[in-house]
């Protein structure tokens, strides 16, 4: 065989190869299409009657008592002692430069999601608050004060390492 005849043999495959593509790709594509418009007529029907919509204020409420189904870890304000009508307020009396309490904020700020419904743990500037302090005779960073709406102490602990056995303590 010649060069020419190689050639008219790799188009004539080349030809008869489109055409088999081109018939079983066409049928497809017409019936996707097809059904592709559809779908968007049943869209634009279902957007003109609002079915299946979500409302955006129900979806606003659903989102918010999924925030309200975990606890918090916030900075301290004596108005948020108010939380432990509700629930549990614990004092954080946690330093900067101390490590024991670096490592117990990382392991609650990467356990946010764990702080159970109720539970409020707020974090107090060891070394900013001396009447708090005073208040609650804590000597050494590193301590909790669960306290009551009207800030009275329920129950005092040092050391827990772990979110989990900071929650164990809670009366």
């Amino acid at each position: 065989m010649n060069t020419t005849s190689i050639i008219a043999v790799i188009a004539l495959f080349v030809i008869i190869g489109g055409g088999i593509y081109y018939n079983t790709m066409t049928p497809a594509s017409e019936v996707m299409m097809e059904k592709g418009g559809a779908m968007m007529d049943e869209g634009e029907k279902m957007m003109e009657k609002g079915d299946d919509m979500v409302d955006e204020g129900e979806m606003m409420k659903k989102e918010g008592e999924a925030m309200m189904s975990v606890g918090s870890y916030e900075a301290y304000a004596p108005e948020k002692l108010a939380k432990a009508t509700e629930g549990d307020v614990v004092l954080f009396f946690r330093a900067s430069w101390c490590p024991t309490c670096r490592a117990l904020d990382t392991d609650i700020r990467a356990h946010l999601k764990d702080i159970p419904a109720g539970v409020t743990i707020l974090d107090v500037d060891y070394d900013t608050s001396t009447e708090l302090k005073k208040k609650y005779g804590v000597t050494y960073q590193h301590t909790f004060v669960q306290v009551d709406a009207e800030g009275n102490q329920i129950t005092k602990w040092s050391g827990s390492p772990t979110l989990a056995s900071f929650l164990a303590n809670i009366k």
